[in-house]
């Protein structure tokens, strides 16, 4: 890369810089309230940035557009129109209008809709999202211009990720700046929540994916033994970057930059093969179109270097899976953050109103946040020793949680823990400070300083419906606050009040210890809090009474939406574990026993062969190995036997829970006492023989 960071950010995003320098003035002051306060954009004026955006465009080499879109399956969706239209006099012309930039028509009964639309009710539309700018993607197809947009029914309702978080973001405005507004601020017009996403995952070799009908299929090895060394080294975390792993992270961060997206850090992971890409801060919307762009561009990336990008959460067994660790603040339109507790935090109100607030809304609506958080793959991640416990549970640290156990037992504040220096005893090291609290790694839900980390989003998910949830229930928490708070006469006497109250009636959400311990779980279920280890367990909380109440008061979600989308959740759960479990059968049948029968052949004739050679010899190894694989493969083909059977059930059930109920509870167990057996066999038999990579090969040979 010869040119500076600076003078490549950003250069294929339709930003301000840009829209200021191709866009009349009163054009662009029109855009810009619309995307700053939400006010309804003019058709004329769309207009005339439809054409200064086709222009800005063309200059870059784009011979296509798209409407850039989120539809309910994780990942994003495109339709390609090229700028070619015919002039009256039948000359070919680049044209675009303002109508095709504010609304597309892909075909909406194509994507998950939860029965909002039938299969014969194909209509749906994308609508210009103009407070996420647009940009350029170049690859094999040329230059396109990406236009993020929102994804709705014929009938209006939300078919997509984007929509309920744009709803999600008004509904914390409102309520946020209504608080700021009892605390004499007049300033602050907007209030708008900020998320960095963290994103993990894998690189393996192409070719060797490419012979593992599981990770092609699924995402993830579905059989594998341990390799020998797997990471209880602690030496692949924060190491020095493979050749190989480095000139993708180059490229990757070179195209990310181009786009606006403000890759930040980059590093080993805990697993061997694994990494790490972090962003900086940007608004709900845009950090939510941006970590998009970071997988699609991975996933490209990793491909032109001869390699595969898992973002499973857990495509290997033994060692840790990936996650997406969300952090999550809010800040004004002035550039406050209001998690932000300042060098006295005891003395900083309007903060800890704010964070008793968060933890109140974690606390009511624990099980609407788990939801958030769940697909098929975070089942295999969740609680084991390398992501939070499915416990829902807020770690605050000690120095807040001292000053909330003053507030609570006393109704004041006495003081706060001073600064504490670190004496690492050398002295040309300069002095060092600690942070108000530690890091708690165990944590679903810690605050870290001026933010809260949500642990839970699995590596593969879209983070748009964790933030659409965190908005809404601390919106709705901020609106009770401000009702109580509206009536009161003695303002500072009732916030103090009011934060001792929230903090005593939701202190059992707070917990700083080691959220892996048995202890915990058995605490936890001494105060109350849910354990929803599965998915299939945790959906039904996004349909009970209290949730519909919750985001119809909002507007963020209508009842028909959220039974939708519960059933999206169901029917993705089951078409996943489907294709897991058939690919399994597959691979037994075709690969592995056929391998295995092969081994235990070739044992037979060593066995007799011996024999014959030499009657007397010892043959007892010979015949360990072969009553040990055989035993091996009768269990095998049992549990093949039983696992054909269960999935051929499955397809007669009809119900969405029903279906999903059945392959959690009965078919997932059938595929571990399949995989048991197989993964025993990989040891013992021939290397040589072994139909695929192992673990060994696909971690480390890169």
């Amino acid at each position: 890369m010869s040119e500076k960071l600076t003078d490549i950010f950003g250069i294929d995003v339709f930003s301000d810089d840009v829209m200021i320098e191709k866009l009349p003035k009163k054009t662009y002051l029109a855009l810009k309230k619309t995307i700053e306060t939400g006010e309804e954009l003019d058709p004329g004026v769309a207009e005339v940035v439809a054409n200064a955006m086709k222009d800005w465009a063309i200059e870059h080499g784009a011979t296509h557009y798209t409407h850039w879109f989120q539809p309910m399956t994780q990942v994003t969706a495109e339709k390609h129109n090229s700028f070619l239209s015919y002039a009256s006099d039948g000359r070919v012309i680049m044209e675009f209008s303002g109508k095709e930039l504010i609304k597309g028509e892909p075909d909406a009964s194509s994507f998950p809709s939860g029965g909002l639309r039938a299969a014969f009710e194909a209509r749906g539309y994308t609508a210009w999202d103009c407070t996420s700018p647009a940009f350029l993607r170049e690859d094999a197809l040329g230059v396109t211009l990406c236009i993020p947009t929102a994804f709705c029914s014929y009938t209006g309702e939300a078919l997509d990720m984007k929509t309920p978080l744009l709803r999600s973001m008004e509904a914390l405005n409102t309520q946020a700046v209504r608080i700021l507004r009892l605390f004499g601020n007049t300033e602050v017009t907007c209030v708008k929540p900020t998320v960095g996403p963290e994103q993990e995952y894998f690189l393996i070799d192409k070719a060797k994916y490419l012979r593992r009908d599981d990770l092609i299929y699924s995402g993830r090895t579905l059989f594998g033994a341990m390799p020998p060394k797997g990471q209880e080294m602690e030496d692949h975390y924060f190491g020095c970057i493979k050749e190989r792993v480095a000139s993708f992270m180059k490229e990757l961060n070179i195209e990310l930059w181009k786009m606006g997206v403000t890759a930040k850090t980059h590093h080993n992971e805990t697993a061997p093969g694994q990494h790490e890409l972090a962003t900086i801060y940007s608004t709900a919307n845009i950090a939510t179109d941006h970590n998009q762009l970071v997988m699609e561009c991975m996933k490209r990336i990793a491909n032109r270097h001869n390699m595969v990008c898992l973002l499973h959460e857990k495509p290997f067994a033994g060692v840790n899976g990936s996650g997406k660790h969300n952090n999550w603040s809010m800040i004004t339109d002035t550039g406050i953050n209001l998690l932000k507790q300042g060098k006295a935090p005891h003395k900083n109100m309007q903060f800890l109103l704010f964070l008793t607030a968060v933890i109140k809304a974690v606390d009511k609506y624990a099980d609407i946040l788990r939801v958030s958080a769940v697909n098929p793959g975070n089942d295999h991640r969740l609680g084991e020793d390398e992501a939070p416990p499915a416990i829902i549970s807020v770690f605050i640290g000690s120095q807040l949680e001292d000053l909330l156990n003053q507030i609570m037992n006393n109704g004041e504040i006495t003081g706060s823990e001073e600064r504490v220096k670190i004496n690492v005893g050398v002295h040309s090291i300069p002095e060092l400070y600690k942070d108000g609290a530690d890091r708690n790694r165990t944590s679903p839900f810690a605050f870290t300083g001026d933010k809260f980390e949500f642990r839970m989003v699995g590596s593969s998910m879209s983070v748009g419906t964790a933030n659409m949830v965190i908005n809404t229930i601390v919106a709705d928490v901020l609106c009770d606050m401000a009702d109580e708070l509206e009536k009161t006469k003695d303002f500072d006497s009732a916030v103090l009040e009011l934060i001792r109250k929230t903090i005593s009636e939701h202190k059992r959400i707070i917990y700083n210890g080691n959220g892996y311990s048995k202890e915990w779980i058995e605490e936890a279920e001494r105060r109350g809090l849910s354990n929803l280890k599965y998915m299939v367990e945790a959906i039904p909380a996004l349909v009970t009474d209290r949730a519909v109440d919750l985001f119809e008061r909002h507007k963020v979600l209508s009842k028909s939406e959220l039974i939708a989308r519960r059933d999206v959740l169901y029917d993705s759960y089951s078409k996943a574990i489907n294709i897991e479990a058939k690919t399994m059968i597959m691979m037994a049948s075709s690969q592995y026993i056929p391998t295995v029968i092969k081994y235990t052949k070739l044992l037979a004739e060593s066995i007799n062969s011996v024999k014959n050679a030499a009657p007397d010899a010892d043959i007892c190894v010979q015949k360990e190995l072969l009553v040990e694989a055989s035993n091996l493969l009768a269990e095998a083909q049992a549990a093949l036997k039983t696992l054909k059977k269960l999935v051929k059930e499955a397809e007669e059930i009809t119900c969405f829970k029903e279906k999903a109920e059945f392959f959690c509870h009965k078919i997932r167990p059938v595929m571990a006492e399949l995989r048991t057996p197989i993964d025993a066999l990989e040891c013992i038999v021939d290397k040589e023989l072994w139909p695929v990579p192992n673990y060994g090969e696909l971690l480390y040979e890169l």
